[in-house]
């Protein structure tokens, strides 16, 4: 009788709490998620992962998010750990996108996107090819000139080997007459170590997501060269194929579940990710990280991922990195 009290005593409150502290009561969907970042801190995973912990304890969706980050070799050091600790947990999830496809296939991968549960992508965004700021180019041209002759005399850091940043140096190099095992791609576990390389002149020039390099450019820290969307993204930074290049390329990101997850707890996730998709919050912060709204979820997302695979590949093999 005593917890029976309580209880109706707790619900006869709840009308009288604010309006925002009601709805959120009310739609808590987890008490806690456990967040697997197979990249190290500082990257576009680990800040979507971020992202989506802000939004959902914001709005009361979670009461709280554990992370655990391990990097390495675009996701194929943290994936199969992902796969045996997690299997068939309903708390688990687990941020991913386009540079793990193309690192599972580059590394010849045991376990791969196959081996996860796609729940729903969530953005996508172009990269931007970035200088020191005391750089000698001082434009898209000067770099590719130098990659034009001599490729292997300029060191460009980014992502994983084999992932997007690498892919679209390989682009580039073909584009300019050259081929993509020239290049003196320097690999890094993720933006945070990517942006000390390039700041601190290891490398000559680096690849990565806009909304990592961007404080580092708007400081003036570093000089953005070029992007690699269809359009510009930002007013003054032009795009590859303005200057020549028929190149356009995006990175998308998205959540998984592990392997073996239940057809309930799946379709918990999705309705989870959809409803935070739909929140003010999260529309005011992709436009904050400059983030694009690519927003899809359950099998269209699974069909998806399946032709990323096939055209990666097809675009691995094609400049000689597979």
């Amino acid at each position: 009788m005593i917890e029976r009290r309580h209880l109706l005593r707790g619900a006869a409150a709840l009308p009288f709490l604010p309006a925002a502290a009601r709805a959120q009561a009310q739609q808590q969907r987890y008490a806690s998620l456990n967040m697997f970042i197979p990249a190290g801190p500082g990257g576009g995973w680990d800040g979507l992962g971020r992202a989506i912990e802000q939004v959902a304890r914001q709005t009361g969706m979670v009461g709280s998010m554990q992370f655990e980050n391990v990097g390495g070799a675009g996701g194929v050091v943290g994936l199969p750990r992902f796969i045996q600790q997690r299997r068939g947990r309903p708390d688990a999830l687990m941020v991913a996108g386009a540079v793990m496809v193309g690192s599972t296939l580059t590394n010849r991968s045991p376990v791969g996107m196959k081996d996860i549960t796609p729940l729903a992508r969530m953005t996508d965004e172009v990269a931007v090819i970035v200088v020191p700021a005391n750089s000698e180019y001082r434009d898209i041209r000067g770099l590719l000139d130098a990659l034009k002759a001599n490729p292997g005399a300029v060191a460009v850091g980014g992502g994983s080997a084999g992932g997007v940043d690498h892919i679209l140096l390989g682009q580039m190099l073909k584009a300019l007459g050259r081929n993509a095992r020239e290049a003196s791609y320097v690999a890094f576990a993720g933006g945070g170590p990517a942006q000390a390389a390039i700041l601190g002149g290891q490398v000559k020039a680096g690849i990565s997501g806009l909304s990592e390099f961007s404080e580092q450019i708007k400081a003036g820290r570093m000089r953005a060269l070029a992007t690699s969307g269809a359009a510009r993204s930002e007013a003054d930074i032009p795009t590859l194929k303005e200057s020549g290049l028929d190149i356009t390329s995006g990175n998308w990101r998205g959540v998984f579940g592990p392997p073996g997850l239940s057809a309930d707890a799946r379709q918990k996730h999705i309705e989870f990710l959809t409803a935070l998709h739909a929140m003010p919050q999260w529309r005011e912060l992709l436009q904050t990280r400059g983030w694009d709204d690519a927003f899809m979820a359950g099998d269209e997302f699974v069909t998806f991922i399946r032709r990323d695979e096939e055209a990666t590949g097809a675009v691995l093999r094609d400049i000689g990195l597979a």
